[in-house]
Protein backbone atom coordinates (compact mmCIF):
# COMPACT_ATOMS: atom_id res chain seq x y z
CA UNK A 1 0.00 0.00 0.00
CA UNK A 2 1.15 3.29 -1.30
CA UNK A 3 0.63 6.79 0.45
CA UNK A 4 -1.36 7.73 -1.95
CA UNK A 5 -3.41 4.63 -2.47
CA UNK A 6 -7.15 5.44 -3.69
CA UNK A 7 -6.38 9.00 -4.40
CA UNK A 8 -6.52 10.07 -8.25
CA UNK A 9 -4.02 12.19 -10.01
CA UNK A 10 -3.41 14.74 -12.93
CA UNK A 11 -0.09 16.28 -14.12
CA UNK A 12 0.07 18.36 -17.16
CA UNK A 13 2.85 18.36 -19.40
CA UNK A 14 3.64 14.60 -17.89
CA UNK A 15 4.82 13.51 -21.48
CA UNK A 16 8.28 14.02 -21.29
CA UNK A 17 11.35 15.11 -17.84
CA UNK A 18 10.15 16.18 -14.80
CA UNK A 19 6.18 15.81 -15.42
CA UNK A 20 6.74 11.78 -16.30
CA UNK A 21 8.62 11.44 -13.92
CA UNK A 22 6.09 13.15 -11.55
CA UNK A 23 3.41 10.89 -12.83
CA UNK A 24 5.61 7.72 -12.10
CA UNK A 25 6.36 8.85 -8.67
CA UNK A 26 2.82 9.54 -7.91
CA UNK A 27 1.55 6.25 -9.31
CA UNK A 28 4.39 4.22 -7.17
CA UNK A 29 2.70 5.44 -4.32
CA UNK A 30 -0.66 4.01 -5.64
CA UNK A 31 -2.27 7.00 -7.54
CA UNK A 32 -4.38 6.74 -10.18
CA UNK A 33 -3.20 8.82 -12.91
CA UNK A 34 -4.54 11.16 -15.39
CA UNK A 35 -1.41 11.78 -17.78
CA UNK A 36 -1.72 15.03 -19.81
CA UNK A 37 0.29 15.84 -22.66
CA UNK A 38 -0.36 17.69 -26.07
CA UNK A 39 3.16 16.48 -27.14
CA UNK A 40 4.37 19.51 -28.63
CA UNK A 41 7.53 21.05 -29.33
CA UNK A 42 9.43 23.52 -27.02
CA UNK A 43 7.84 26.30 -27.90
CA UNK A 44 4.55 24.88 -27.67
CA UNK A 45 4.01 24.40 -31.58
CA UNK A 46 3.22 20.74 -32.76
CA UNK A 47 0.77 17.71 -31.07
CA UNK A 48 2.01 14.14 -30.64
CA UNK A 49 -0.50 11.85 -28.76
CA UNK A 50 2.51 9.13 -28.49
CA UNK A 51 3.95 10.90 -25.40
CA UNK A 52 0.89 11.02 -23.10
CA UNK A 53 0.35 7.19 -23.90
CA UNK A 54 3.59 6.09 -23.68
CA UNK A 55 4.15 7.38 -19.82
CA UNK A 56 0.58 6.11 -19.23
CA UNK A 57 1.51 2.25 -20.49
CA UNK A 58 4.51 2.84 -18.58
CA UNK A 59 2.51 3.54 -15.30
CA UNK A 60 0.71 0.38 -16.19
CA UNK A 61 3.26 -1.63 -17.08
CA UNK A 62 4.59 -1.16 -13.46
CA UNK A 63 1.50 -2.39 -12.05
CA UNK A 64 0.08 0.70 -11.47
CA UNK A 65 -3.17 2.47 -12.94
CA UNK A 66 -3.10 5.70 -15.45
CA UNK A 67 -5.14 6.97 -18.39
CA UNK A 68 -3.28 9.70 -20.97
CA UNK A 69 -5.36 13.18 -21.88
CA UNK A 70 -4.29 15.32 -24.54
CA UNK A 71 -6.41 18.61 -23.72
CA UNK A 72 -4.77 21.82 -24.22
CA UNK A 73 -4.80 23.20 -20.45
CA UNK A 74 -4.21 27.00 -21.53
CA UNK A 75 -7.79 26.75 -23.44
CA UNK A 76 -10.86 26.19 -20.84
CA UNK A 77 -12.91 23.67 -22.86
CA UNK A 78 -9.51 21.65 -22.77
CA UNK A 79 -8.67 21.90 -18.74
CA UNK A 80 -12.24 21.56 -18.23
CA UNK A 81 -12.43 18.30 -20.17
CA UNK A 82 -8.78 16.81 -18.30
CA UNK A 83 -10.76 17.78 -14.54
CA UNK A 84 -13.80 16.03 -15.73
CA UNK A 85 -12.12 12.81 -17.53
CA UNK A 86 -10.37 12.19 -14.11
CA UNK A 87 -13.58 12.20 -12.23
CA UNK A 88 -15.47 9.86 -15.09
CA UNK A 89 -12.61 7.51 -15.04
CA UNK A 90 -11.48 6.81 -11.67
CA UNK A 91 -14.88 8.95 -9.99
CA UNK A 92 -12.59 11.04 -8.20
CA UNK A 93 -9.88 14.00 -8.12
CA UNK A 94 -7.65 14.30 -5.47
CA UNK A 95 -3.92 15.82 -6.59
CA UNK A 96 -3.02 18.40 -9.02
CA UNK A 97 0.10 18.87 -10.30
CA UNK A 98 0.54 21.79 -12.66
CA UNK A 99 3.62 21.38 -14.73
CA UNK A 100 2.84 22.43 -18.31
CA UNK A 101 4.91 24.67 -19.79
CA UNK A 102 7.12 26.56 -23.26
CA UNK A 103 9.78 28.38 -23.53
CA UNK A 104 10.09 31.13 -26.18
CA UNK A 105 13.17 33.44 -24.95
CA UNK A 106 14.31 36.86 -25.83
CA UNK A 107 15.83 40.24 -24.85
CA UNK A 108 13.12 42.32 -23.36
CA UNK A 109 14.08 44.45 -25.91
CA UNK A 110 13.72 42.58 -29.46
CA UNK A 111 11.24 40.03 -27.71
CA UNK A 112 7.77 40.18 -30.29
CA UNK A 113 4.68 40.64 -28.16
CA UNK A 114 3.71 37.35 -29.32
CA UNK A 115 6.07 35.61 -27.90
CA UNK A 116 5.24 37.17 -24.68
CA UNK A 117 1.62 36.40 -25.26
CA UNK A 118 2.27 32.82 -26.13
CA UNK A 119 4.40 32.32 -22.46
CA UNK A 120 2.34 33.61 -19.99
CA UNK A 121 -1.01 31.92 -21.75
CA UNK A 122 0.53 28.14 -21.40
CA UNK A 123 2.39 29.35 -17.99
CA UNK A 124 0.01 31.20 -16.13
CA UNK A 125 -3.27 30.41 -17.66
CA UNK A 126 -2.37 27.06 -18.06
CA UNK A 127 -2.35 26.50 -14.55
CA UNK A 128 -4.94 29.08 -13.70
CA UNK A 129 -7.72 26.99 -15.71
CA UNK A 130 -6.99 23.19 -14.40
CA UNK A 131 -6.77 24.71 -10.84
CA UNK A 132 -10.46 26.58 -11.21
CA UNK A 133 -11.95 23.53 -12.25
CA UNK A 134 -10.58 21.54 -9.74
CA UNK A 135 -11.39 23.65 -7.01
CA UNK A 136 -14.68 24.45 -8.00
CA UNK A 137 -14.97 20.20 -8.16
CA UNK A 138 -13.64 20.59 -4.55
CA UNK A 139 -15.48 23.37 -3.22
CA UNK A 140 -18.60 21.25 -3.92
CA UNK A 141 -17.32 18.47 -2.60
CA UNK A 142 -16.67 19.90 0.66
CA UNK A 143 -20.00 21.20 0.98
CA UNK A 144 -21.60 17.91 0.92
CA UNK A 145 -19.43 17.06 3.62
CA UNK A 146 -16.06 15.67 1.82
CA UNK A 147 -13.26 17.65 3.48
CA UNK A 148 -10.17 15.16 2.89
CA UNK A 149 -6.97 16.41 2.00
CA UNK A 150 -6.63 17.44 -1.70
CA UNK A 151 -3.02 19.12 -2.76
CA UNK A 152 -2.16 21.11 -5.97
CA UNK A 153 1.21 21.54 -6.83
CA UNK A 154 2.91 24.43 -8.88
CA UNK A 155 5.56 24.54 -11.44
CA UNK A 156 7.79 27.61 -10.77
CA UNK A 157 11.62 28.15 -11.90
CA UNK A 158 14.56 29.53 -9.87
CA UNK A 159 14.69 31.45 -13.21
CA UNK A 160 11.65 33.31 -11.89
CA UNK A 161 12.59 33.69 -8.33
CA UNK A 162 16.23 34.99 -9.35
CA UNK A 163 15.55 36.50 -12.60
CA UNK A 164 17.69 34.96 -15.89
CA UNK A 165 18.19 37.30 -19.01
CA UNK A 166 16.71 36.37 -21.89
CA UNK A 167 13.48 35.15 -20.20
CA UNK A 168 11.59 37.73 -19.32
CA UNK A 169 8.18 36.83 -20.61
CA UNK A 170 9.27 33.03 -18.74
CA UNK A 171 10.34 34.77 -15.41
CA UNK A 172 7.34 37.16 -15.14
CA UNK A 173 5.18 33.85 -15.80
CA UNK A 174 7.01 31.84 -12.83
CA UNK A 175 6.84 34.66 -10.93
CA UNK A 176 3.56 35.18 -11.01
CA UNK A 177 2.56 31.45 -10.24
CA UNK A 178 4.90 31.55 -6.92
CA UNK A 179 2.17 34.35 -5.80
CA UNK A 180 -0.76 32.72 -7.30
CA UNK A 181 0.15 29.54 -5.35
CA UNK A 182 0.28 31.92 -2.39
CA UNK A 183 -3.28 33.58 -2.96
CA UNK A 184 -5.45 29.43 -3.91
CA UNK A 185 -3.66 28.22 -0.75
CA UNK A 186 -5.45 31.52 1.43
CA UNK A 187 -8.66 30.86 -1.11
CA UNK A 188 -8.65 27.52 -0.84
CA UNK A 189 -7.68 26.17 2.43
CA UNK A 190 -10.80 26.14 4.48
CA UNK A 191 -12.21 23.37 1.70
CA UNK A 192 -8.95 20.78 2.70
CA UNK A 193 -6.89 22.40 -0.24
CA UNK A 194 -3.05 23.10 -0.37
CA UNK A 195 -1.04 24.62 -2.72
CA UNK A 196 2.26 24.90 -2.94
CA UNK A 197 5.14 25.65 -5.49
CA UNK A 198 8.13 23.98 -6.59
CA UNK A 199 11.34 25.24 -8.75
CA UNK A 200 13.12 21.94 -10.25
CA UNK A 201 16.46 22.20 -11.17
CA UNK A 202 17.10 19.45 -13.29
CA UNK A 203 18.10 18.32 -17.26
CA UNK A 204 15.22 18.69 -19.56
CA UNK A 205 14.55 20.22 -23.23
CA UNK A 206 13.74 23.31 -21.35
CA UNK A 207 16.93 23.46 -19.09
CA UNK A 208 19.49 22.20 -21.56
CA UNK A 209 18.15 24.52 -25.01
CA UNK A 210 18.45 28.04 -22.22
CA UNK A 211 21.88 27.35 -20.65
CA UNK A 212 23.59 25.63 -24.07
CA UNK A 213 26.60 27.66 -24.77
CA UNK A 214 26.37 29.77 -21.15
CA UNK A 215 29.18 29.13 -18.58
CA UNK A 216 26.35 26.97 -16.44
CA UNK A 217 26.05 24.49 -19.59
CA UNK A 218 28.35 21.82 -17.96
CA UNK A 219 25.98 21.65 -15.09
CA UNK A 220 24.09 19.43 -17.03
CA UNK A 221 25.97 17.42 -18.13
CA UNK A 222 25.44 13.67 -17.57
CA UNK A 223 27.50 12.17 -15.08
CA UNK A 224 29.42 8.97 -14.87
CA UNK A 225 28.07 5.40 -14.97
CA UNK A 226 26.62 4.48 -11.97
CA UNK A 227 27.33 7.91 -10.04
CA UNK A 228 24.35 10.00 -9.01
CA UNK A 229 23.25 12.53 -11.15
CA UNK A 230 21.91 15.34 -9.53
CA UNK A 231 20.19 16.31 -12.53
CA UNK A 232 18.33 13.77 -13.31
CA UNK A 233 14.48 14.68 -13.47
CA UNK A 234 12.88 11.81 -11.67
CA UNK A 235 14.53 13.47 -8.78
CA UNK A 236 11.48 15.98 -8.56
CA UNK A 237 8.66 13.60 -8.22
CA UNK A 238 9.12 11.80 -4.73
CA UNK A 239 8.78 15.90 -3.13
CA UNK A 240 5.81 16.48 -5.42
CA UNK A 241 4.23 12.99 -3.98
CA UNK A 242 5.16 13.99 -0.97
CA UNK A 243 2.86 17.27 -0.87
CA UNK A 244 0.03 15.43 -1.99
CA UNK A 245 0.20 12.58 1.16
CA UNK A 246 -2.02 12.92 4.07
CA UNK A 247 1.18 13.68 6.31
CA UNK A 248 2.07 17.23 4.28
CA UNK A 249 -1.86 18.42 4.96
CA UNK A 250 -0.44 21.58 6.68
CA UNK A 251 2.08 22.75 4.38
CA UNK A 252 0.49 25.33 1.91
CA UNK A 253 1.42 28.28 0.26
CA UNK A 254 4.87 27.59 0.01
CA UNK A 255 7.85 27.38 -2.69
CA UNK A 256 10.64 24.85 -2.84
CA UNK A 257 13.79 24.46 -4.65
CA UNK A 258 14.21 20.79 -5.39
CA UNK A 259 17.66 19.53 -7.19
CA UNK A 260 18.86 16.04 -6.47
CA UNK A 261 19.49 15.46 -2.95
CA UNK A 262 18.28 18.89 -1.78
CA UNK A 263 15.25 20.28 -1.28
CA UNK A 264 15.38 24.23 -0.14
CA UNK A 265 12.39 26.47 1.16
CA UNK A 266 12.27 29.65 -0.31
CA UNK A 267 11.29 32.51 1.60
CA UNK A 268 8.72 34.24 -0.28
CA UNK A 269 8.95 38.50 -0.37
CA UNK A 270 9.37 39.68 3.36
CA UNK A 271 10.61 43.00 4.22
CA UNK A 272 14.74 42.53 4.91
CA UNK A 273 15.98 45.92 6.27
CA UNK A 274 14.37 49.18 7.05
CA UNK A 275 15.15 53.01 7.92
CA UNK A 276 12.62 54.94 9.37
CA UNK A 277 12.22 58.61 10.26
CA UNK A 278 9.03 60.67 12.51
CA UNK A 279 8.58 62.54 9.16
CA UNK A 280 8.74 62.66 4.98
CA UNK A 281 12.45 61.71 3.90
CA UNK A 282 13.97 63.99 1.98
CA UNK A 283 16.49 63.15 -0.97
CA UNK A 284 19.52 64.11 0.71
CA UNK A 285 18.65 62.33 3.45
CA UNK A 286 18.17 59.24 1.40
CA UNK A 287 21.42 59.27 -0.55
CA UNK A 288 22.88 59.43 3.28
CA UNK A 289 20.89 56.72 4.72
CA UNK A 290 20.19 54.14 1.79
CA UNK A 291 23.36 51.49 2.90
CA UNK A 292 21.01 50.93 5.94
CA UNK A 293 18.36 49.22 3.08
CA UNK A 294 21.08 46.43 2.19
CA UNK A 295 22.73 45.33 5.63
CA UNK A 296 21.61 42.06 5.06
CA UNK A 297 21.50 41.50 1.55
CA UNK A 298 23.62 44.22 -0.44
CA UNK A 299 22.96 46.45 -3.37
CA UNK A 300 25.14 44.30 -5.61
CA UNK A 301 21.95 41.80 -5.61
CA UNK A 302 24.19 38.88 -3.48
CA UNK A 303 21.55 36.16 -5.08
CA UNK A 304 21.06 37.98 -8.66
CA UNK A 305 20.53 38.55 -11.46
CA UNK A 306 21.97 34.93 -12.04
CA UNK A 307 18.70 32.88 -12.66
CA UNK A 308 19.77 30.59 -9.76
CA UNK A 309 19.70 30.41 -6.17
CA UNK A 310 22.70 29.47 -4.07
CA UNK A 311 22.84 25.76 -2.72
CA UNK A 312 25.17 23.48 -1.91
CA UNK A 313 26.83 21.69 -4.36
CA UNK A 314 25.75 18.13 -4.47
CA UNK A 315 28.08 15.30 -3.19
Amino acid sequence: MGRLTGKVAIVTGAGRGIGRGEALALAAQGAAVVVNDIGGSLNGKGREERVAIAVSEEIEAAGGTACPNFDNVAEPAGAEQLVQQAIDTFGRLDILVNNAGILRDGMVFNAEPTQWESVIDVHLKGHFLPTHYATAHWRQRSKSGDTTHRAIVNTSSESGLFGNAGQTNYDAAKMGIASFTMAVAAECHKYGVTCNAIAPRARTRMTTSTFEGTSRASEFDTPERHAFDPMDPDNIGPFVAFLATDEAAEITGQTFVVWGGIIAHVRMPYVADVIEKAGRWTVGELVEQQNGLFKEVGRSQFEGPRGHARLPRQL
